[in-house]
């Protein structure tokens, strides 16, 4: 078994902490993000409704002669 058995072996992956504290100021941030989620999510759609912002400007023609 040599070849690539070589060198430290990897330590196993310790569980991630599910009672993990909430303070308030995370809650609050939290909840900033949910709402600016949600205001950038109604901004798209009114956009999408408004049409394409590209239309106008200066028409160029054809080719040259």
């Amino acid at each position: 078994m040599s070849g690539r058995q070589g060198g430290k072996l990897k330590p196993l992956k310790k569980p991630k902490d599910k009672n993990k504290e909430i303070d308030e100021s995370d809650l609050a941030h939290k909840k900033k993000q949910q709402e600016e989620k949600k205001r950038l999510e109604e901004l798209k759609k009114q956009a999408q409704q408004k049409g394409p912002l590209v239309g106008g400007g200066i028409k160029k023609s054809g080719g040259k002669k």
